[in-house]
């Protein structure tokens, strides 16, 4: 069931609310948290599905926060809120509600959705893009348990990263690092089957993916050794090699989904590790609302440590170097000899060879 509200108000959006559950005989609210996205235009449909598909686990009110821009110095200072209220089939297992912000209510958002906040409940805000320097800083962010954010989508995201740690306060998380968990386990996994002492680390994906170097920060945090970030064509993470004092340790992932672990003196294993998608991630992210202190913990080692292309971004250009000075001996006029100069000055190859007196 769908109810469209146009120039309203967040009381008439809780009231259509109301009415919707009532329409479709389910009147209790059986929802376990608030989830806020906030969004634009372009990603709010992705986004949206991935909430109601996360929503089978997780039974939630849904509020999507949709910043429109103005056109026109006279859109802008005139405020309007339009509603879309969704309640069974169209809402997964809970509610949606996406608002439509228009004009100075834009920089309120939050003043909008407060009235909106289920009461009692954990409210989770995520942006999928445009995540701001300081999530817990953020008007909307400051009303959640947890704010989750992706680096992933970020134009730098290896500077993203470092900003991430400046700017860490206990209940954020990233997807970037949600998407290592099966790597993380697998990993931990193959350690507990052998005693043996790392000595180093080679972790190896493509560019621009701040899931490598979160994974290798997080290697190098635990184990305490160097870690190397190499480049591969991908996709995503392809391949974890550990030296240790009992052989290598390597897990491969050459296609995005199946995976090699290989250990020395076993034989080579086959497991899954396929790429998951943004339901399961946002799935995984809102079973546990409490601060992620392992995640802190890597993100907070620092990327510059990290030994190979840690920083993927593109350099600016080096200054072309300053031309060598002349010779001063170039500079100065060049000078005559004299006739004298030039009968003293002889040349060593046609000099006449010296003869040694012989020793007797």
């Amino acid at each position: 069931m769908k109810i469209d509200l146009t120039d309203t108000t967040a009381s008439k959006v809780n009231k259509a609310l109301v009415q919707g559950r009532r329409a479709i005989g389910t009147p209790a609210v059986g929802m376990v948290l608030t989830l806020v996205i906030v969004t634009d235009e372009e990603n709010a449909y992705d986004a949206l599905k991935a909430a109601n598909d996360a929503s089978l686990e997780h039974p939630s009110r849904t509020l999507v926060v949709v910043k429109r821009v103005s056109r026109s110095p006279r859109d802008r200072t005139t405020s309007r809120l339009d509603a879309e209220v969704r309640v069974g089939a169209d809402a997964g297992s809970g509610e949606t509600v996406v608002l439509r912000l228009y004009g100075e209510v834009v920089d309120h958002a939050d003043s909008v959705v407060l009235p909106l906040l289920l009461p009692d409940a954990p409210v989770v805000v995520w942006w999928p893009v445009n995540a701001p320097n300081d999530p817990a800083k953020d008007p909307l962010g400051a009303l959640a348990q947890r704010r989750v954010t992706d680096t992933y989508a970020a134009e730098q995201p290896v500077r993203e990263l470092a900003a991430r740690a400046d700017a860490y306060t206990p209940g954020d998380t990233d997807l970037s690092w949600t998407r290592i968990t099966p790597w993380r386990s697998m990993l931990a996994a193959a350690l507990d089957q052998v005693t043996c002492q790392v000595d180093a680390v080679e972790v190896e994906g493509e560019e621009f993916n701040p899931s490598c170097e979160l994974l290798a920060m997080w290697l190098a945090d635990r184990l305490d050794v160097p870690v190397k970030r190499s480049l591969s064509s991908g996709p995503g993470l392809t391949a974890v090699r550990m030296r240790t004092s009992t052989g290598p340790i390597t897990l491969d992932r050459a296609d995005g989904s199946l995976a090699t672990l290989s250990i020395q003196g076993q034989p080579d294993r086959a497991v899954a590790l396929k790429r998951r998608d943004t339901a399961e991630l946002m799935a995984e992210e809102l079973r546990r609302l409490d601060p992620d202190d392992t995640y802190a913990s890597a993100l907070r080692y620092g990327v510059e440590r990290l030994v190979g292309p840690s920083a993927p971004e593109t350099p600016a250009p080096a200054p072309a170097p300053a031309p060598a000075p002349a010779s001063a001996l170039a500079l100065e006029p060049a000078r005559r000899e004299t006739p004298a100069e030039s009968s003293d000055r002889a040349t060593p190859a046609l000099m006449p060879p010296v003869k040694k007196a012989a020793t007797k």
